[in-house]
This record gives C-alpha cells, structure tokens and sequence, in this order.
C-alpha cells in the first residue's frame, strides 16, 4: 500500500529535471532529488524567484555542497507537526550534506508508531539510526518509554533539542553503532515493544564501524527479532536506497520475524502542485 503522505507545515511545490522545489513552514527550498526524472512544470524563472534557499553540489562530491540563501533566508527556523494529541517541533537547518534536518514523508510512520504505542501498555521503544528524532518524539507523545541510537553526537543533540521544544523528556539517548548497540541488547536480555529501523544506505559508527545496508541489514533484523516482544509490539522499516523494494523489504523481516497479524508495505511519497507523484522511500511495518 502506497502511502501519500500529509504535513501541513510541508508543501512539494515541484518536481522534474532531477530536483525538487519545497516549501518548509515559511521557507522555499531548491534541493536535488535524483528520483525526480521527468520534466518540471514550473519554469526555470519561476524556480529561481520561489526559491530562499538552492543548494548547488560541490563539483568534487556528489554528497557535498553548499547553500545558495536569499537576504532574509535564516540558517534555522522551526517547522510543527500535529496528529491527534501529539505536537511536535522541529528546528530546521541547512547542512552540507542538502539535508535540513527532518524528513516530512516520514510523518506517515510517526502516525502508526504514536497509534501504536497508544494501545500497548507501558511500551518500551527502541528508535535505530534515530537521526533528528521525529520517530522518537511520536513515541514519547504517546507516553512510551523510548531509548534512541544515534552514531553521530551533533545529530543527538539536535534531536534532544527538538524533544525540548515540543515540551516531552526523559528519552533515553545513546551515541553508538547501532548494531553493536542490539547485540549487547541481545547479550543482556532486552526486550522492547515497539523497534524503529531506518538505516542508510551506507554509514560509519562512533568508532569508524562500517555500515553497508546490503550487507548488514539481515543480522540486524536478526538481533532486533530477538528483542521484540512475541505480543503487543510493532516494527517500522524504512529504505532509502534506490532499486530496493517494499517486497524485499517484507521478505527479510519475515525471514527473521515470521509472518505477523497484521503487516503494510509500500512507498511513501508526496504530490507536488502538479499532481506528479514522488516516491520518497519504502516502509514495511507490522504488529502483533
């Protein structure tokens, strides 16, 4: 099941030519979006006039690059997200990497973790390459104690001060690898309720650890079934990485965690004001 995503602080504006055109709150961003193939609609002027932020790629990376900002374009603002009783916050910024710090699609999934929490009775959640947060602050809105894994200590940080400005605590916060965080779970007999995996594609821990998802990711899972709890609990799996589909996805977490009551696959993706569709990552999900 494919999902279009909705995030009123949010707006996908265009599409085409390899980028995409996005508004986040009261600011319109330029960005490169290689899924984009097919042709804008708006023109090249009218990209140029919306825009308060184009990033433009270093010629020597194709990760790197740097912001572009128009006079009154600030480095951060906050965007917020409202779903039933949870309202979150996020502070916004313009990384090197094009990045800025939240991935909207991703809204989708903190509905079902929220909800998810909701009916579970003291849950304990366990957020993998948790990155900003947002995965973690639904689950801690929804009153679950939640413990976040993160190897990068700015991008902690970033998330602790996003779970400040929406007024939650007490989430548990770890810098480290994530894999070598579940093993030594595994090793002392943890147990959770709800895990939240969103792996890059490629990665490196604290310590320089090598993560590469193709190669890793089944001993994950496999460690991540032995701390999920055989009732009343949820898995969230999201793939970024091109030509990996929501049916690989659902092969691989059955292989390990068998087959659940109730289970969603697909793309999450926006709709700019064309109606073009843009697949912005696959999920898998489950609950038992």
């Amino acid at each position: 099941m494919n999902i279009k995503t909705v995030f009123p602080d949010y707006t996908l504006v265009d599409t085409g030519g390899g980028e995409k055109l996005e508004k986040f709150g009261d600011y319109t961003l330029r960005r490169p979006e290689p899924q984009a193939i097919w042709r804008k609609t708006l023109t090249e002027e009218q990209w140029q006039s919306a825009a308060d932020a184009s990033f433009i790629r270093d010629s020597r990376s194709e990760e790197r690059g740097e912001w572009h900002l128009k006079k009154g374009m600030p480095s951060r603002w906050i965007v917020r997200y409202d779903y039933k009783d949870m309202h979150l916050k996020f502070r916004l910024g313009l990384t090197s990497f094009k990045h800025v710090g939240l991935f909207p699609e991703q809204a989708a999934n903190w509905n079902f973790i929220y909800d998810s929490c909701k009916e579970i009775e003291n849950c304990k959640v366990l957020n993998l390459f948790a990155y900003t947060g947002g995965a973690t602050l639904a689950a801690k809105a929804a009153g679950a104690s939640v413990t976040h894994v993160d190897s990068v200590k700015q991008v902690v940080s970033w998330a602790r001060e996003n779970m400040e400005s929406s007024n939650l605590d007490s989430v548990r916060w770890i810098v480290e690898d994530a894999l070598k965080f579940v093993q030594r779970q595994v090793r002392r007999g943890s147990r959770y309720n709800g895990i939240i995996l969103d792996p890059p594609a490629y990665g490196r821990g604290a310590n320089g650890e090598k993560w590469v998802l193709e190669e890793n990711i089944t001993q994950m899972l496999e460690c991540c079934a032995e701390l999920l709890e055989e009732q009343n609990s949820f898995l969230v799996l999201n793939l970024y990485s091109m030509g990996l589909s929501s049916t690989l996805a659902r092969t691989a977490v059955r292989e390990c965690f068998g087959a659940p009551k109730v289970e969603e696959c697909g793309e999450l993706y926006f709709e700019d004001k064309a109606q073009k569709q843009l697949p912005l990552g696959t999920y898998y999900r489950f609950k038992r």
